[in-house]
Order: C-alpha cells, then sequence, then structure tokens
C-alpha cells in the first residue's frame, strides 16, 4: 500500500516538474510565479544536481525535500487554471532536459572546484 502511494507521489513530482516548466512559459502566469517556476522545474529538470547523490545523506536531501517543497511553493503561485491546464499538457508530453541548468550547476561546481584549489594551494604555498 505504502509503495503504491509513493510511486503515485513521484508520479505526481515529476508531471507537476513539467507542468511548471510549461507554466513558467504561459502568458497568464505572473512574473513572479514565471522566475520561481522556472528555477524550480530547471533545477528538477537538471540532468545534474548540485548535491550529488553519491554524498551520504545530503545527495539525496534535493530529491526528497528540496525539490518537493520547491515544487508545492511555485504550484501555489500558479494561478489555478494555469495550472491545470499545463499539467493536461504534462501529461501528454515527455520530460524536456534542463540544459541551462545542467550549465548552471556545473559553474557552480567549477567555481568551487577552483577556489577549494586555491585555497589549499594557499595553505600548503606558506
Amino acid at each position: 500500500m505504502a509503495v503504491g502511494r509513493l510511486r503515485q507521489w513521484a508520479r505526481r513530482l515529476r508531471r507537476d516538474s513539467v507542468a511548471l516548466y510549461l507554466a513558467a512559459r504561459h502568458p497568464d502566469t505572473p512574473w513572479y510565479a514565471k522566475l520561481a517556476a522556472g528555477a524550480v522545474a530547471a533545477y528538477a529538470l537538471s540532468p545534474i544536481d548540485l548535491i550529488p547523490d553519491f554524498i551520504p545523506v545530503l545527495g539525496y536531501l534535493d530529491d526528497l525535500l528540496i525539490v518537493p517543497v520547491g515544487i508545492a511553493l511555485c504550484v501555489r503561485m500558479v494561478p489555478k487554471s494555469v495550472m491545470d491546464e499545463c499539467r493536461e499538457q504534462a501529461e501528454k508530453s515527455e520530460k524536456p532536459p534542463s540544459v541551462a541548468a545542467a550549465v548552471f550547476i556545473l559553474v557552480v561546481w567549477i567555481i568551487f572546484g577552483a577556489w577549494a584549489i586555491s585555497t589549499l594551494w594557499g595553505l600548503f604555498a606558506d
């Protein structure tokens, strides 16, 4: 019973992340909701996680907590009629890949890596 509800919840999250992607481009969505929905959808649909899954506990934190909370908040910002229309479209469409979010996350990791290397270099150079 619990496994079935968990699968249903995961399907709704996947559908709503695609629906938010569509809502961010919908003309009747307010600008602030477009901004938030676009950011959440880009992160949820990105092939790369900000916190990689191989990091114990934290790796799954974004998948289990951050993404669902972001989706829930954005769904409340988007007008109900727009969200219903986008959910209907999301049921019929495939998940769009978020190349922009993947590039952004790669840039964040590169900056973090450069900072870590320069910090370590400074520690050991003295």
